[in-house]
């Protein structure tokens, strides 16, 4: 892979035969499955890092029929799959795009771990998130990427996007799952005591030569995997800091484009196609007031490079938006907090906290509103409904000190600077707590006692916690009680964060063949262009419907407009 420091180095009839507009893990993987094919890529990316949202995410790939899968789920087929998908998205997308990733996906992951560095695993235990759904599975489809060593980098180390700081420990050591549950125990087993002794050491040895730790899991190991990939490709040119304002339409289509990179503009011809993979509308600022009215864009913990900015130039040429989705956005409640360097820290509640025994959610009125164990998409779509915004993650302190709270850690130590800026808000009775969120005692009072009887009872006739297989999933397999979500806030002193809907991307986009090819306001192809990742309107219609249905289908899609686009190229313009 070639690096472009600046655009000036571009000769004036510079031409490719495909443009990828963002570097993110759909744009990553466009470019490699272009290249795989022989073809001449330009990579832009508008930051000056790569990796996008994917890079801050857990990396998680829905994507079922896979060998991976079947090691954990041999019994899983695609009929079933398809039937999940049926139930959950009905007909809020066409039904040719997931038909597309079905019989797409194991052949997408088969190409890349035979030609690339990505390698995947199945989660021994990863749910599909509306687990009471005919066709659902406890295991299988969700793909995670090994951990990769960031040191086999080198110097492009520096351009793969940091995750979100307090998504690690110890001054940037990632962490994933199963690090965690083998950090919490070290006390316990000698096998947990051996695995965070070796995690410590390295990151000690890391940090002697590099500003946070190489040893990269989740959303940072699948971007890492495929930027590694992509240095070993002579056919791909990256160039950072650079933005596409204008696409050109010819008599075969797309056909050129004009890219600015600081004061620089440059013209390029594309002999294949466009593809738009630019992570969505979420910090467009006029798009995000028509289509996410009321939210707050500082609640939002995608990455910044989100703006739309890309949209504007494929409208020009005749793109439109899809539409029927569920929502624009998918969604999860996320917390607020200052750091010391003035940045707000935005932390998605995923799976730590909410839905585990001693926590629950209450709105402004002191009174639950939500099932705390759903998918975080879904908690955040309550709480817009519910007009819980703020809402607040309250528990006893026994469930911080085993589970934390948000960015608290676990163990209950180490809360005066929580406290101190009112991040965590605490109370020695719950009387006390109420008061410090501004909420009537006696209703708070009593939504947890009544939460509590449900609690010792195992059965939530309320909201039904902890009913299905994904929510009990999210509890705490320890706990002794008839419902390992469920337990009672019994010791004080009570804590708090406060939780706004944040939104984690974008589900409405271009509207898009099962080629990626983006349509026209009647319904047709745009010859040369195409969108996938969040510039593409969601194949799953806007439902969150299992861990992974977005940077799965980025793959499968990213493959589909990669191959397409390749063949556009005429013989004369291939290698």
């Amino acid at each position: 892979m070639k690096r472009l420091d600046t655009l000036q180095a571009l000769p004036g009839d510079a031409a490719f035969d495909l443009l990828v507009v963002g570097a993110g893990g759909a744009g990553l993987a466009a470019a490699l499955f272009a290249a795989l094919r022989g073809a001449s890529v330009l990579l832009v990316e508008a930051t000056g890092h790569v990796g996008g949202t994917t890079a801050l995410s857990a990396g998680t790939s829905w994507i079922p029929g896979t060998r991976q899968g079947a090691q954990v789920n041999p019994g899983d087929t695609l009929a079933e799959a398809a039937r999940y998908l049926d139930n959950a998205i009905g007909d809020r997308a066409d039904r040719a795009l997931r038909e597309v990733l079905l019989a797409e996906g194991a052949a997408t992951v088969d190409e890349l771990e035979a030609q690339t560095e990505m390698k995947f695993r199945a989660y021994p235990r990863h749910p599909d998130y509306i687990s009471d759904l005919g066709g659902s599975t406890l295991a299988g489809r969700a793909l995670e990427p090994l951990p990769f060593d960031g040191r086999r980098l080198g110097a492009l180390f520096a351009l793969l996007r940091p995750p979100i700081p307090e998504f690690t420990v110890l001054g940037g050591m990632m962490v994933d799952r199963t690090d965690i549950n083998h950090l919490l125990g070290m006390t316990k087993s000698w096998a947990s005591f051996r695995h965070a002794v070796a995690l410590l050491a390295r990151h000690a040895r890391d940090r002697l030569g590099h500003p946070r730790g190489t040893r990269l899991v989740m959303g940072n190991a699948h971007v890492a995997r495929l930027l590694y990939s992509l240095a070993q490709r002579e056919e791909v040119t990256l160039a950072l800091d650079t933005r596409l304002v204008e696409l050109e339409r010819g008599a075969t289509g797309v056909d050129a484009a004009v890219l600015v990179q600081g004061g620089e503009r440059r013209r390029v011809r594309v002999r294949g196609g466009v593809v738009l993979a630019s992570g969505g509308f979420n910090r467009h600022p006029e798009r995000r007031r028509a289509l996410l009215p009321g939210i707050d864009i500082g609640w939002c913990p995608g990455a910044p490079g989100h703006t739309g900015e890309a949209h504007a130039p494929a409208e020009a040429v005749g793109a439109r938006y899809g539409e029927g989705a569920m929502s624009p956005a998918f969604w999860a409640p996320v917390s607020r907090r200052v750091r010391p360097d003035g940045s707000i820290a935005v932390f998605p509640h995923f799976v730590m906290d909410r839905a585990k025994p001693g926590v629950l959610a209450v709105d402004q009125a002191g009174e639950r509103f939500v099932n705390e164990s759903t998918s975080y998409h879904l908690f955040g779509l309550a709480m817009q409904r519910a007009g819980a915004v703020p809402a607040f993650l309250v528990c006893d302190a026994a469930a911080l000190r085993k589970y934390g709270l948000g960015m608290v850690r676990p163990g209950g130590r180490g809360l005066a600077p929580f406290l101190a800026d009112g991040y965590l808000v605490r109370g020695e009775t719950l009387a006390d707590l109420a008061r410090a969120l501004a909420i009537d005692p006696a209703r708070l009072a009593a939504t947890v006692e009544r939460f509590n009887a449900h609690a010792e009872a195992g059965h939530d006739p309320d909201f039904h916690r902890g009913e299905t297989a994904y929510q009990r999933n999210l509890g705490d397999p320890a706990w002794p009680g008839p419902n390992p979500s469920l337990g009672p806030l019994a010791q004080g002193p009570f804590y708090a964060v406060r939780l706004y809907p944040g939104d984690i991307g974008a589900a409405q986009g271009f509207a898009t063949d099962a080629d990626a090819r983006v349509l026209d306001a009647s319904g047709t192809p745009i010859p040369g262009l195409y969108a996938v990742g969040n510039d593409m309107h969601s194949a799953m219609g806007g439902v969150y419907m299992a861990p992974g249905i977005t940077i799965g289908p980025g793959l499968v899609f990213a493959r589909q407009a990669a191959r397409h686009a390749a063949a556009r190229v005429p013989a004369s313009g291939k290698p």
